[in-house]
């Protein structure tokens, strides 16, 4: 077989291929045992198939029960729903009913999530004993599969299946609100593993550790896409998902020489207390999103790995790469067609001009939202939403919903979401500069930048930052005089307010949560510094403070 183009051929591929390819804890099993494996759960869904959408929700955590369903799904044609155990009750509910699926694979742990709940016409009334929805850990498990134990992918493998056939519904990360199912195809996916594969040079002999979720385009995109592709094996976490002390002992027990992340996570690892002996591990890369230029730089030289940190979204309608002359803070280099444009008049916007200290003397002008002129041409659009399709989708270009700049040489920056402006006494800038800089500060592990009500008119600034372990503040004077000395930091963007925490709310893929913190504002139990006088010195906002500020700032909705 020449290089596979669907998903299920990738499966049927290693079906015989007797080299290891899943790592679960002491778990060990070839790639032929784990299609097998596969083939035995297949048989099951199509037994049970009734008509209408052939959806099958995965409720687990990174389990090796996670791989054999996957691949059970693409030999048959099924689509993949990974739900996000974050999520609770009715916005759970919501999901797996907006997806209309017809199966929910999961185990005792999550049940109670969703028992009792109506999972619309396809699944009904989630009950243990529903035939519909399969425990994993119960008896019943095993009963209900053991009939098929004879099947073999050959035997299940739907010959229909094309490049086109849609093979995943992957969620957004729902940060700013409700959570959207975008279309994956079988083909898609399997392009863009084998293209990842290519990048990273994988192959039979590399063990891809995949510890963020395997619900999310990430875990698929970057992690066990590239990693079937390649004929890899497959490292789960010992846990069942990411632990940042859990990290090296894994990657050292499963022998991994490349690993996959989205969000925070080295932020996370690098917080954990260094050891001499950090280095002496098999991890030659790593390929991920989202991590700041420095804790890429520090991870790189704390762990001896070369680590590939590249802009991309779940949709795959914009893609902006590093290359080795890539400048510090920015993404990089994107494809011709990748612009940057003012929302608001559609028109391009100027390139960002810097002072000495590499500030941006014109982030009003500069920053605008990251569009594709190409119409994003690896978005297959969202599962029953005509609307969000159609914002992404304008005048034939694909917006992102992201902001950014761009430099005279070309060079991408990334400047937050499209609901990360601020504007302070007249100026529009975005939180992604501001939280780069409080992020070199040494007891912060992580901030996140958002705006809170002014009492007249626009904004102030309000960070949280995720101190260090063992601290449970930062100095207030320390805050102040570290904040002078940043040279690039914009004359209005210093935070008035300084919310200290032991973790920021975050998603299942390691985003801050920051409509949750928005609602919040200075209304929290953690310790909160303020400036009393725009540009004063920090003193500590007690609850008669926060009561005052509130009563200012009326019910203004930001």
């Amino acid at each position: 077989m020449n290089q596979p183009e669907t998903i299920a051929q990738a499966v049927l591929l290693r079906a015989d291929d007797t080299s290891v390819g899943l790592i679960a804890g002491d778990q060990r099993l070839t790639h032929a045992e784990v299609a097998r494996l596969a083939a035995q759960r297949a048989a099951w869904l199509l037994a049970r198939r009734s008509p209408g959408p052939f959806h099958v929700a995965l409720l687990l955590d990174n389990v090796s029960e996670f791989i054999f369903w996957m691949e059970a799904a693409a030999l048959v044609g099924a689509v993949l729903v990974g739900g996000n155990p974050t999520h609770r009750g009715d916005e759970l509910a919501r999901d797996l009913s907006h997806t209309e699926c017809q199966f929910l694979v999961t185990d005792s742990t999550y049940l109670p999530l969703v028992e009792g709940a109506r999972i619309g016409e396809g699944i009904g009334t989630v009950t243990p004993d529903n035939p519909r929805v399969l425990v994993l850990d119960t008896p019943a498990a095993p009963r209900a599969l053991q009939p098929f134990a004879d099947a073999t992918a050959a035997s299940v493998i739907d010959p229909d299946i094309t490049p086109e056939s849609l093979g995943y519904l992957l969620f957004t990360s729902g940060t700013s609100g409700a959570p959207k199912a975008c279309l994956c195809s079988q083909g898609r996916l399997a392009r863009i593993g084998a293209i990842v594969a290519q990048m990273f040079e994988l192959t039979a002999d590399d063990v891809c550790y995949l510890s963020m979720p395997l619900f999310h385009s990430n875990a698929l995109m970057a992690g066990w896409g590239p990693a079937l592709m390649a004929g890899s094996t497959v490292a789960l976490p010992a846990s069942g998902r990411f632990s940042a002390s859990g990290f090296l002992p894994d990657v050292r027990a499963a022998g991994a020489t490349y690993f996959n992340y989205v969000g925070k996570p080295l932020a996370y690892i690098l917080a954990t207390p260094e050891r001499p002996d950090d280095a002496e591990n098999p991890l030659v890369r790593a390929f991920g999103n989202e991590g700041s230029a420095d804790d890429v730089a520090r991870f790189a030289a704390r762990f001896g790995v070369n680590v590939t940190d590249a802009y991309g979204s779940t949709e795959g309608g914009a893609t902006v790469a590093r290359t080795p002359d890539t400048p510090a803070g920015a993404l990089g280099r994107a494809p011709e067609g990748t612009v940057v444009l003012d929302a608001g008049t559609g028109e391009e916007c100027p390139p960002a001009t810097f002072d000495a200290q590499g500030r941006i003397l014109n982030a009003e002008a500069a920053i605008g939202e990251l569009v594709s002129k190409t119409g994003g041409v690896g978005f297959e659009g969202y599962w029953r939403n005509d609307e969000a399709q159609r914002a992404r989708l304008r005048d034939g270009w694909y917006w992102t919903g992201d902001l950014a700049y761009r430099d005279a040489d070309g060079f991408f920056y990334f400047a937050g979401r499209d609901h990360d402006w601020l504007r302070v006494d007249g100026e529009n800038f975005a939180s992604a500069p501001i939280e780069r800089i409080l992020q070199r500060h040494p007891d912060v592990i992580l901030a996140a930048v958002y705006a809170v009500p002014d009492p007249v008119v626009g904004d102030q600034v309000m960070a949280a930052v995720q101190v260090r372990p063992g601290l449970d503040r930062i100095d207030a004077d320390g805050l102040a005089e570290f904040l002078s000395v940043q040279g690039d930091m914009g004359t209005k963007w210093a935070p008035r307010f300084v919310r200290m925490m032991e973790e920021l709310p975050i998603t299942a893929t390691n985003k801050v949560l920051k409509r949750a913190l928005r609602a919040e504002r200075w209304n929290c139990t953690d310790p909160v510094l303020w400036q009393p006088q725009k540009g004063g010195r920090y003193e500590v906002l007690g609850e008669e403070g926060a009561k005052m500020l509130e009563a200012s700032v009326g019910e203004r909705v930001l």
